[in-house]
Protein backbone atom coordinates (compact mmCIF):
# COMPACT_ATOMS: atom_id res chain seq x y z
CA UNK A 1 0.00 0.00 0.00
CA UNK A 2 2.82 2.39 0.63
CA UNK A 3 4.01 2.11 -2.99
CA UNK A 4 0.69 3.09 -4.54
CA UNK A 5 0.70 6.75 -3.39
CA UNK A 6 4.34 7.08 -4.40
CA UNK A 7 3.53 5.67 -7.84
CA UNK A 8 0.60 8.07 -8.22
CA UNK A 9 2.74 11.00 -7.18
CA UNK A 10 5.46 9.98 -9.64
CA UNK A 11 2.90 9.58 -12.44
CA UNK A 12 1.36 12.97 -11.69
CA UNK A 13 4.81 14.55 -11.59
CA UNK A 14 5.78 13.06 -14.95
CA UNK A 15 2.45 14.14 -16.48
CA UNK A 16 2.98 17.67 -15.17
CA UNK A 17 6.52 17.63 -16.52
CA UNK A 18 5.30 16.55 -19.99
CA UNK A 19 2.64 19.28 -20.01
CA UNK A 20 5.27 21.82 -19.00
CA UNK A 21 7.59 20.62 -21.78
CA UNK A 22 4.81 20.81 -24.39
CA UNK A 23 3.93 24.33 -23.29
CA UNK A 24 7.58 25.37 -23.50
CA UNK A 25 7.79 23.93 -27.02
CA UNK A 26 4.66 25.82 -28.07
CA UNK A 27 5.96 28.99 -26.48
CA UNK A 28 9.34 28.75 -28.19
CA UNK A 29 7.70 27.96 -31.54
CA UNK A 30 5.46 31.02 -31.26
CA UNK A 31 8.46 33.16 -30.33
CA UNK A 32 10.38 31.95 -33.39
CA UNK A 33 7.40 32.62 -35.68
CA UNK A 34 6.96 36.07 -34.12
CA UNK A 35 10.62 37.02 -34.56
CA UNK A 36 10.61 35.80 -38.17
CA UNK A 37 7.52 37.87 -38.91
CA UNK A 38 9.11 40.95 -37.38
CA UNK A 39 12.31 40.37 -39.35
CA UNK A 40 10.48 40.04 -42.65
CA UNK A 41 8.46 43.18 -41.92
CA UNK A 42 11.63 45.15 -41.10
CA UNK A 43 13.31 43.91 -44.30
CA UNK A 44 10.29 44.89 -46.42
CA UNK A 45 10.17 48.32 -44.80
CA UNK A 46 13.90 48.78 -45.44
CA UNK A 47 13.52 47.89 -49.10
CA UNK A 48 10.61 50.30 -49.50
CA UNK A 49 12.37 53.18 -47.70
CA UNK A 50 15.58 52.56 -49.64
CA UNK A 51 13.72 52.63 -52.94
CA UNK A 52 12.01 55.90 -52.03
CA UNK A 53 15.26 57.52 -50.94
CA UNK A 54 17.03 56.40 -54.12
CA UNK A 55 14.19 57.75 -56.26
CA UNK A 56 14.33 61.11 -54.52
CA UNK A 57 18.11 61.22 -54.86
CA UNK A 58 17.94 60.50 -58.58
CA UNK A 59 15.13 63.02 -59.07
CA UNK A 60 17.11 65.78 -57.35
CA UNK A 61 20.23 65.06 -59.44
CA UNK A 62 18.60 65.70 -62.81
CA UNK A 63 20.31 67.81 -65.45
CA UNK A 64 18.63 70.07 -68.02
CA UNK A 65 19.36 67.44 -70.66
CA UNK A 66 17.16 64.92 -68.87
CA UNK A 67 14.12 66.86 -70.03
CA UNK A 68 14.75 66.00 -73.67
CA UNK A 69 13.16 62.87 -75.02
CA UNK A 70 16.28 61.46 -76.68
CA UNK A 71 18.57 62.01 -73.69
CA UNK A 72 17.54 58.95 -71.73
CA UNK A 73 19.28 56.43 -73.94
CA UNK A 74 16.54 53.91 -73.25
CA UNK A 75 15.03 54.10 -76.70
CA UNK A 76 17.11 53.46 -79.76
CA UNK A 77 16.55 55.61 -82.81
CA UNK A 78 15.41 54.06 -86.02
CA UNK A 79 18.19 52.59 -88.15
CA UNK A 80 17.03 54.48 -91.20
CA UNK A 81 17.47 57.88 -89.63
CA UNK A 82 19.61 60.13 -91.80
CA UNK A 83 20.02 57.57 -94.61
CA UNK A 84 17.48 59.19 -96.91
CA UNK A 85 15.17 56.21 -96.88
Amino acid sequence: MSTEPETQIAAEASAAEEASTEEQNRSSTLKVIGWLSIGIAVAALGVYVGRELRGRYKFNRRTPYDFYDHASGKEQQAGEFGLGV
